[in-house]
């Protein structure tokens, strides 16, 4: 009865199986019908919390708002029918309405709305990572100012694009097996490029839609080469324009989005972001 229902909060097809079923077991069906109800609930109380945030975290995107979507989907699905819940009260009032319980429908107790303390957790705006953010300029710093001799780009800039890239280190890309590829700047594997690879799921917005698929990455032996190879890659004609900006933050930003360096279309406004973030560390650290 229960994995009959079991995607009835995010697919509406499934409710011809429960008008089907409540003919053979009315009370289950009731049941399973007040905790669909409270599962649909709850995850319109978490899409309503999330929206009551002001602007977007750092690295949010399309990508990871679809995720969001879909762990409160999940969230939601995993709190219904918690003893105690509002879908027990749902049922009462259910079995009631079908004659399958006697005496009169209850009349609900307004209290108020308890929120999980997960929920609540989950829901809680993103902050800046400030003290990862500064632990990872500390720790790329050398390896920043070597590309900046090399490619003429501020070393700031380019930490920045790292942290924004890599979550400030938090979430890097990795093999398969766990092991890391230090490529801090997400640079895809091209028909040209020769070095060792690594195959990651990754989200790209193609005709403005976030699609999960499989992309060929470039694996390098350290950090230190994921910085040489970015500003390799930056001395191309392709990035001439990006090379050209000089200390401009949002030139910087916006040339790398024009040369196609990333397919979100908000990507100059979150790297610009991620540079003054930067820049501010840098300036509080002096």
């Amino acid at each position: 009865m229960v994995a009959a229902f079991s995607a009835l909060a995010g697919d509406a097809r499934s409710l011809d199986a429960l008008r089907n079923a409540a003919s053979r077991d009315p009370k289950a069906a009731a049941h399973e019908a007040a905790k669909q109800f409270e599962a649909l609930f709850m995850q319109e109380l978490l899409k309503s919390m999330r929206a009551a945030q002001v602007g977007d975290g750092l690295l949010d995107n399309e990508g990871s708002r679809m995720g969001t979507e879909m762990l409160d989907a999940q969230m939601a699905a995993s709190f219904a029918g918690r003893p105690g819940g509002l879908s027990q009260l749902i049922a009462r009032q259910l079995e009631r309405q079908m004659g399958l319980r006697p005496g009169p429908i209850p009349k609900p107790e307004v209290e108020p709305l308890q929120i999980p303390a997960d929920v609540e957790r989950a829901t809680r705006a993103p902050r800046i990572p400030e003290r990862a953010a500064a632990a990872f300029m500390q720790r790329h710093e050398q390896a920043a100012q070597a590309a900046e001799r090399a490619s003429g780009i501020p070393a700031t800039f380019m930490l920045a694009q790292a942290g924004h890239e890599s979550g400030w280190g938090r979430r890097e890309l990795r093999r398969a097996d766990g092991t890391p590829t230090h490529n801090l700047f997400g640079i895809k594997a091209g028909a040209g490029w020769k070095g060792a690879v690594a195959e990651v799921m990754t989200t790209e917005v193609i005709g403005g839609e976030p699609r999960r698929m499989v992309q060929r990455f470039r694996a390098y032996a350290s950090a230190a080469e994921s910085f040489a190879d970015y500003a390799a890659l930056m001395k191309t004609q392709r990035y001439q324009a990006v090379r050209a900006a000089g200390d401009d933050a949002r030139a910087f930003a916006a040339g790398l989005q024009r040369a196609g360096y990333a397919t979100d279309p908000r990507y100059a406004d979150k790297l610009s972001g991620a540079i003054a973030t930067a820049q501010r560390l840098r300036a509080a650290d002096t």
